[in-house]
């Protein structure tokens, strides 16, 4: 006991800014449970006596205990605790709730009045509800993180992105990255011309994707794949479909087949 006292002494000092950790409470806890368990023991070994201590016979001392926990009579005893009725000639026992259930339910009762005061007392433990709460929470703070970093990116319903934000971030990744080759107006030099009409690969949203994605060997444009994720793949992207029509000053000269929008890529 003076053990247990200890150990949770020691850990009450573990805080964070003034408050108590939750997982001081769940050590609390199993101390607690561990003091139940400790009193039940108490109870078997004091109950017993010193007759167990002097038996010869771990057998029959192994027999008193279990007689003890389970709480049957001896059969050579079961005449004191017979009913007086008989049905075809069987008799009844009166036998008594097993001790065990007994120690079971009153450390329940025990059990239940520390749960009380810990979850709905002092709040200082999260109930189901709570926790469910704080998952649904987490769960979304994941989804918003997956999508920031274009893990959930489907390629196949990929549509280009309109919004202020993305198209700024899909610049700046465009004049870290793409000057080299494409200038940065985009009007060509080593790669060709990202302004006008005409594309080699072709010039919706999904072909320049894939472009950037997988990159051309054969014409010495690396694959992205692996400095940029999905989601930045996709800003630059959309920041390029900004680029056309722009007519940058000494654009190099058209380069592919002339590519036209779908009515529903219009604008993009």
């Amino acid at each position: 006991m003076m053990f247990l006292f200890s150990f949770i002494s020691n850990m009450a000092a573990q805080t964070q800014g003034g408050e108590l950790t939750k997982s001081y409470y769940d050590i609390v806890a199993v101390a607690l449970i561990a003091v139940v368990l400790l009193i039940m023991f108490g109870f078997l070994y004091f109950g017993l006596g010193e007759e167990i201590k002097r038996e010869k016979k771990f057998a029959l001392g192994f027999q008193k205990v279990k007689g003890y926990i389970v709480g049957l009579k001896p059969i050579e005893k079961e005449k004191d605790i017979m009913f007086d009725h008989a049905y075809d000639d069987i008799r009844e026992l009166d036998n008594k709730i097993p001790p065990w259930f007994n120690y079971l339910f009153y450390g329940s009762i025990i059990f239940s009045i520390f749960y009380m005061i810990n979850y709905h007392i002092l709040s200082s433990g999260d109930v189901q509800a709570t926790e469910y709460k704080e998952e649904l929470q987490f769960a979304e703070m994941q989804r918003i993180e997956l999508v920031k970093s274009g893990a959930l990116l489907d390629e196949n319903t990929l549509t280009a992105l309109k919004d202020a934000a993305a198209i700024k971030s899909g610049k700046e990744i465009f004049l870290k990255n793409c000057t080299v080759c494409h200038t940065e107006s985009g009007a060509g030099l080593v790669g060709p011309n990202l302004t006008d009409d005409y594309w080699i690969h072709g010039g919706g949203i999904k072909d320049i994707y894939r472009v950037i994605k997988e990159g051309v060997p054969n014409k010495g444009m690396i694959s992205w794949n692996q400095q940029l994720n999905p989601r930045q793949i996709q800003e630059v992207s959309s920041f390029i479909l900004t680029l056309r029509g722009t007519n940058p000053s000494n654009p190099k000269a058209p380069e592919g087949v002339l590519y036209v929008q779908q009515d529903s890529l219009k604008g993009m």
